[in-house]
């Protein structure tokens, strides 16, 4: 009997069998997907990326806990969001009379973009004040990231629309960044990714160009497995050998990298130390030392028993 109390509930059937071949895996994700498995039927784990999904179903494949390697599931559709209301030209003019803050934030908004806000777009911006709730300073950090990522993608000068800026702030809204310190850590979190995927791209000859999104889900994924520049590039250089076009091929160096994060090889070094040939062991019969020193005593020493022996025969 378990000296532990556990919760009461609907019970799980995991076989002994099964259990002890979780216990040798000793992997906390592996275990968890198993256990989400039984429990919820999917392999869609709430927070965890696919790489991560991938890497913990490859390793049940492995161990056959399960029968086929996991092909992480398509996320579920989110629940429709809350329709925003539908604004009247009275409710801006009433926000704009009566709500100081509103008022600040849409003429700060008109500065940074460089023009004066219409009617529909202040209905936007007040969607996001009034229906999504957002700080002003909050809605502000999202009109800097946004007019940074126009920039970056179309050229010095180019603003974002209010459309834009919409998308950008349900997007933080979903992912609870809702305050002034949440939204400077998350801003802080975008800026590193965006610096990251620049590094990247150099480093692996990528055009001189706005990556899409399809490319940066990549590179995010790399990273999060731990990869240093140094595997990258090799892994990089592989990837230009081995595919037919001897170009970058996206889906090809992702293969190769799982295969290298699956078997624990992060570095360039361990990869190149994992590939390496073992030196053969010497076969028996076969001396090791050969130099001319220790032929000559080997050499010597046959005589002196010949010798020795013909002095036997003789005395015999």
């Amino acid at each position: 009997m378990s000296q532990f109390d556990l919760l009461p509930d609907s019970i799980l059937s995991l076989s002994g069998k099964a259990a002890d071949r979780l216990l040798s895996l000793g992997d906390g994700d592996a275990a968890l997907l198993y256990l989400h498995v039984l429990r919820r039927g999917s392999t869609s784990v709430p927070g965890w990326s696919e790489a991560r999904i991938r890497a913990a179903g490859d390793k049940l494949a492995a161990a056959k806990l399960i029968s086929a390697p996991v092909t992480p599931a398509p996320a579920p559709a989110q629940e429709a969001e809350e329709l925003p209301p539908e604004y009247s030209l009275a409710d801006i003019t009433a926000a704009l009379a009566g709500e100081a803050s509103f008022c600040a934030l849409a003429d700060e908004v008109e500065r940074r973009l460089g023009k004066k806000l219409s009617t529909p777009d202040l209905k936007t911006l007040f969607t996001l004040y009034d229906h999504l709730a957002l700080p002003p300073e909050v809605i502000l950090l999202i009109v800097g990231w946004c007019q940074r990522e126009v920039e970056r993608k179309y050229g010095p000068g180019r603003k974002p629309f209010l459309s834009q800026i919409r998308r950008e702030a349900f997007r933080w809204a979903r992912e609870g960044v809702d305050t002034a310190e949440s939204a400077e850590a998350h801003l802080k979190k975008l800026l590193s990714a965006r610096t990251r995927e620049g590094e990247l791209a150099r480093l692996l000859d990528l055009p001189n160009r706005p990556l899409v999104e399809r490319e940066q889900k990549y590179l995010a994924a790399w990273t999060d497995m731990g990869f240093d520049n140094e595997a990258l590039r090799l892994a990089y250089e592989k990837t230009v050998m081995g595919a037919a076009s001897k170009s970058m091929d996206w889906r090809y160096m992702n293969g190769i990298l799982r295969r290298w994060h699956e078997k624990g090889l992060h570095t360039a070094e361990q990869v190149q130390s994992e590939s390496r040939p073992i030196p053969r062991a010497p076969q028996a019969g076969k001396p090791i030392d050969q130099t001319p020193d220790r032929q000559a005593r080997e050499d010597m020493e046959r005589m002196r028993r010949l010798m020795q022996q013909m002095k036997q025969e003789q005395g015999g």
